[in-house]
């Protein structure tokens, strides 16, 4: 993971640090309750203004994925696919049959 803190250094979008706080910033999210997810959705998330946009970070992780070589994009890449694989779940069936 040298290559990442290089390009933190050398890209002018990008500051020491900036990959690993949107990794962190899109796995918490992701864990989150589904219906919080919703409200975020829904209403968006005053706190995102002062702790940082997970949809903006996980779209970092792209730009960054694509700046990288290719050995080094399959390593984030396997790490982030971890997280994606929980944001993509279906949501459960809600029971319609009450009793």
């Amino acid at each position: 993971m040298s290559e990442i803190i290089r390009l933190e250094h050398t890209r002018n979008y990008l500051q020491p640090g900036d990959v690993s706080a949107a990794i962190r910033l899109w796995k918490d999210y992701v864990h989150k309750p589904e219906r919080d997810l919703w409200h975020d959705y829904e209403w968006d998330n005053v706190h995102w203004y002062c702790c940082g946009n997970p949809l903006d970070a996980r779209a970092l992780l792209d730009a960054v994925m694509t700046a990288v070589s290719p050995q080094s994009a399959r390593e984030l890449r396997k790490i982030i696919s971890r997280f994606d694989a929980v944001w993509n779940l279906p949501s459960p069936p809600y029971e319609t049959d009450r009793r």
